[in-house]
Formats: C-alpha cells, sequence, structure tokens
C-alpha cells in the first residue's frame, strides 16, 4: 500500500513554522515511514512529482508568485492545511496592509535609513520580479483551505498530532491552550 504524499511551502513569512515542523525531533523518522515527501524544503523537492495528499501552508500571500504557488498547491493537494498566523491572518507581514504601496517601496529603496547607495532613487522594476499585492492575503481569502493550524508558530506537539490524525484518519483533537494566548 502507498504511503500518504506530503508536500509543504512557505510564502511570505518567516519559516518558523517549518522550523517548528522540525521540532518534532526524533518523530520525524516515525513520520518517515508513515508518509512520503514530495515538494519541500524538507526533502528540497523543487517541483511537484505527483498528486499530493496533504499540503502544509506557512505564510500569507503578499505577490503574485505567493498566489501562484498557493494555487498550484490547491491544484496538487487533496487537502491544504495553513499553519501559523501568516497564512491564517497574514501575520506580521500584514502590518503594512495599511499603508500604500508607493510609500512601502519608497521606505524601503529610497528613504530608508540603510539604503545610502541608491543615489538614483530607483525602484525595482524587472520582469522577473513577482508583483507586489496591495496587501498580504490570509490563504483562505485566495484558495479553499480545509484545515488551519493556528500560533506564531504553531507548537511541534500540535502539528504532530494533526498530521497524525490527517495521515491514520483519526480525528484532530485542539486543545484550548492552541487558542489561549497569555
Amino acid at each position: 500500500m502507498s504511503k500518504p504524499v506530503i508536500a509543504t511551502t512557505s510564502l511570505a513569512g518567516c519559516f518558523g513554522c517549518h522550523m517548528s515542523f522540525l521540532d518534532i525531533d526524533e518523530r520525524i523518522l516515525e513520520l518517515i515511514e508513515l508518509v512520503e515527501f514530495n515538494k519541500s524544503p524538507i526533502d528540497d523537492i523543487k517541483t511537484f512529482t505527483k498528486q499530493c495528499d496533504i499540503g502544509l501552508i506557512e505564510g500569507g500571500c503578499c505577490n503574485s508568485e505567493n498566489i501562484e504557488t498557493l494555487k498550484e498547491f490547491r491544484r496538487m493537494c487533496k487537502t491544504l492545511v495553513s499553519l501559523g498566523e501568516c497564512a491564517i491572518m497574514g501575520g506580521l507581514p500584514a502590518l503594512r496592509n495599511g499603508i500604500p504601496i508607493r510609500e512601502c517601496l519608497h521606505e524601503a529603496y529610497i528613504n530608508g535609513p540603510t539604503v545610502g547607495l541608491n543615489k538614483e532613487n530607483i525602484l525595482p522594476n524587472d520582469s522577473e520580479l513577482p508583483m507586489i499585492l496591495d496587501r498580504v492575503y490570509p490563504c483562505h481569502e485566495i484558495v479553499k483551505i480545509d484545515y488551519f493550524l493556528p500560533g506564531c508558530a504553531p507548537r511541534a506537539d500540535l502539528i504532530w498530532n494533526a498530521l497524525i490524525a490527517l495521515v491514520t484518519g483519526g480525528e484532530l483533537q485542539l486543545p484550548y491552550e492552541a487558542f489561549k494566548f497569555d
């Protein structure tokens, strides 16, 4: 019998959810016995090689490349999981949502305190650069998301329990502590 296939990606975020995923420590060896990894930084596969059962998405969408990646994950994965606050609500990258893009770009490339070398006041403008979106979007505003794992980053045990439930067909128990922040 074939193993369920998992893919992961990081969009606009800090990669902290992947680090939390790796914090399952030696249980990753148990997970490898249960699943196969496809497109993921975990195994360094850069493109999908097959249809996947579970897609883990961390980060929100701040540019056109993020949108394309998320839509590709929706096409290639039967189940999508938003992992962490950036994927669920936009997280820290969404702090720019109240600021016009032009103002953000000028601060980053022209007026910022560390931009001394840009004497010509040039803004990045190359067809190979992804287009910056008007705001940072949580994943569920772009595609259908099946499950949400909260936290910044979600605790390793929460990620572990969710994956085991999804892989074995069990019921995911979200403890109160997963939603309570003191």
